[in-house]
C-alpha cells in the first residue's frame, strides 16, 4: 500500500534525526545531507562520519522510503514538512517562512487557467526561497498541460537555495537555481511565466535601482515594486506574471508611478484578494496580481478580474467563484 506524505515524512525525518545526532550538525544541514543521500542513492561518509552502524541504519531506512515511485507533489509535501521542522528546531528567522499551500494552490490554479501551452515552456521565480511555491505551480502545470516545464529560481540566500535544490531534485523537476540579488541583471533567458511570493519592504541598495522605472523619487524603493518590474523584463511578449502582493498595493504613495510603469509594459489583468479569514490583521491581507506583458496576441481584458476569494471552507461559494474565473478567461483572454 502506498505511503501517505505524512508516513513518508516520518521516515525521512527519522533519517534527519539520525544524521543530526551522528554529525552534531544543525537540523537544516542534517536534512540537506539526508536528501543528498537519497538523491545519490548512497550514504555520504566523510572522515569516518557517520560510522558504519549509522550508515547501515540509514540504508535500511532509505529502503523503506522508496521515493522513486512517488508523485512529485507528495515529495514536495514531505520537503515542506521537513523545512517546517527545521524552522522550529533551528529557530530560523521569519523571512524564511514558506508560502502556505493554500496560497500556492490558488496561485497555481490561476496560472493554469490563464496559460495554455502546446509546446515546452518555462517559468521563473525571482524570490524562490525553498522553491515551495515554484514547485507547487510546476507540478500543477505538468498535470494539466502534459508539456515539459523548465523552471528557474533566483534567491540571495544560499541556505534556502540548497533546500530548493534538494526539493527540486527529489521531485525530479527540471529547475535551475541562481544565487544572486534579483534586482541585478539575471542570467536567464526570457520565460513564458513568472510567479513570486514577493518580499515586502524597502530595498536598501539605491545604486542598483538607477535603471528602474518603479524606483522611489526619494529614499529607498519598495522591493516588491522593483521585483515585479524585473520579472516582467524577463518575460516573453504576452507572458504572464502572477505575484503575491499586499492588497493595498495601489493605495500607497508610490502607487501612481507604479501604475504608470505597468501601463507602459503590461496589461493589468487582475487583482484578487485572498480570503480575509487567512489574515489576523486586515492590514496584512495579501492579493494575487496578474500582469501580462505587451506583445504577441496579448490584449487588455475588457473587464479586469477583481474580487476576493470566498472562504475555502464554503465549498459552494468557492466553486462558484472558480466558475466565474473560468468564464472571465473565456471572455477576456486570447487562448
Amino acid at each position: 500500500m502506498p505511503q501517505t506524505p505524512n508516513e513518508m515524512f516520518e521516515l525521512f525525518d527519522k533519517g534527519t534525526e539520525i544524521l543530526q545526532s551522528a554529525l552534531k550538525s544543525s537540523y537544516l544541514d542534517a536534512m540537506l545531507e539526508n536528501a543528498e543521500n537519497i538523491i545519490d542513492g548512497q550514504v555520504k561518509v566523510e572522515a569516518g562520519q557517520p560510522d558504519a552502524k549509522t550508515v547501515e541504519q540509514l540504508q535500511d531506512l532509505y529502503q523503506k522510503l522508496n521515493l522513486k515511485e512517488v508523485a512529485p507533489e507528495a515529495i514536495r509535501q514531505v520537503m515542506q514538512l521537513s523545512f517546517l521542522k527545521v524552522i522550529r528546531k533551528d529557530a530560523i528567522q521569519a523571512n524564511h517562512q514558506m508560502t502556505p499551500d493554500t496560497i500556492g494552490f490558488l496561485m497555481a490554479f490561476l496560472i493554469e487557467k490563464i496559460s495554455d501551452f502546446d509546446r515546452p515552456y518555462s517559468i521563473f521565480d525571482p524570490a524562490v526561497g525553498t522553491a515551495n511555491l515554484l514547485t507547487t505551480v510546476i507540478n500543477q502545470l505538468k498535470n494539466s498541460s502534459k508539456q515539459p516545464v523548465k523552471g528557474y529560481g533566483i534567491d540571495n540566500d544560499p541556505a534556502m537555495l540548497e533546500v530548493a535544490s534538494a526539493s527540486s531534485a527529489l521531485q525530479g523537476l527540471d529547475v535551475d537555481l541562481y544565487h544572486q540579488d534579483a534586482i541585478t541583471a539575471l542570467d536567464i533567458s526570457e520565460c513564458d511565466l513568472a510567479v513570486a511570493d514577493l518580499p515586502i519592504g524597502y530595498y536598501p541598495l539605491d545604486q542598483n535601482t538607477e535603471n528602474y522605472k518603479t524606483r522611489a523619487k526619494e529614499g529607498h524603493s519598495y522591493v516588491h515594486h522593483l521585483m515585479i518590474e524585473q520579472a516582467m523584463n524577463y518575460l516573453r511578449p504576452g507572458g504572464f506574471g502572477v505575484f503575491l502582493v499586499p492588497s493595498n498595493i495601489f493605495q500607497t504613495k508610490e502607487s501612481k508611478s507604479f501604475v504608470e510603469w505597468i501601463q507602459s509594459v503590461a496589461y493589468f489583468q487582475g487583482l484578487i484578494n485572498l480570503p480575509a479569514e487567512m489574515f489576523a490583521n486586515p492590514n496584512a491581507q495579501k492579493a494575487i496580481l496578474i500582469l501580462q506583458r505587451h506583445g504577441a496576441d496579448a490584449k487588455q481584458a475588457v473587464k479586469v478580474l477583481l474580487g476576493e476569494f470566498p472562504s475555502i471552507k464554503n465549498q459552494t461559494e468557492f466553486k462558484s467563484f472558480m466558475q466565474e474565473i473560468d468564464q472571465w478567461v473565456k471572455m477576456n483572454l486570447n487562448k
